[in-house]
């Protein structure tokens, strides 16, 4: 047999399609609707990718209920806010003095750019070029803001989507490029944002819930679904566990 490549191609085979189809469908009715993403506004969304980086979600939620509670959930506000006040609402994300400036780079870019108005900010040209020049803004983050602020139909690829994806066979790296990745479930699956949005938000609850650095495959809805040999696990987090089910 030949070697598979070490990472995916942007042109996925019909299996490897059909078995993230049948992923997204165990998910959906093992979990039901997510309703994802949580929040009350496309800027809320878009300051949350923000925040999320390098810290659990609890974290945003308590920051950017303190930043409503003193009414700055506003671009031009958070600009004009006090060090001391902005960095004591972003206490809890960790790392509140650097997201602190990159909160104002994205703000002074949706103003300058889009007076404001996340509606225009999705219309713009080039967005995604336009984000990722951001400083402080990588691929993840411009994807979220692209995929739950903007309607784009952009494919989110977070740590646990990598994590399934290699588990279940689909890459032979667990480190594969986040460029490759992002190409590659945008060509398996349908492009709909709706599919994007619930497919990338369930990949997080089953990597929550199950997919973890040390898998815990007894009862996960994607157990089903590996083959011989899976999970693979990377090497820095040990051995596979001996209750996982082999596929044929």
């Amino acid at each position: 047999m030949r070697p598979r490549n070490e990472h995916v191609g942007i042109r996925p085979r019909r299996k490897d399609k059909e078995r993230l189809i049948s992923m997204f469908e165990r998910l959906q009715a093992h979990y039901g609707p997510t309703h994802w993403w949580p929040a009350e506004t496309p800027f809320e969304v878009a300051l949350g990718a923000i925040l999320t980086q390098n810290t659990a979600w609890r974290n945003v939620e308590k920051a950017v209920h303190a930043l409503k509670a003193l009414g700055l959930l506003d671009p031009l506000l958070l600009l004009e806010a006090t060090d001391d006040v902005l960095h004591e609402c972003l206490r809890p994300t960790g790392y509140f003095r650097r997201k602190a400036d990159r909160v104002r780079h994205f703000c002074r870019f949706l103003i300058e750019r889009a007076d404001g108005s996340m509606e225009v900010l999705a219309h713009m040209p080039n967005l995604r070029e336009a984000l990722l020049a951001i400083h402080g803004i990588g691929h993840e983050t411009a994807d979220d803001i692209l995929l739950y602020a903007c309607g784009h139909s952009v494919f989110v690829v977070d740590a646990y989507t990598r994590r399934v994806l290699y588990r279940h066979g689909f890459t032979t790296m667990a480190t594969a490029p986040y460029e490759t990745l992002r190409r590659y479930l945008e060509s398996a699956l349908p492009r709909d944002v709706g599919v994007y949005r619930e497919f990338h938000a369930l990949l997080v609850y089953v990597g929550k819930d199950y997919c973890r650095r040390v898998p815990q495959c007894a009862g996960c809805p994607l157990s089903p679904l590996l083959r011989r040999g899976e999970p693979r696990m990377d090497r820095r987090h040990g051995k596979r566990i001996n209750e996982v089910r082999l596929g044929g």
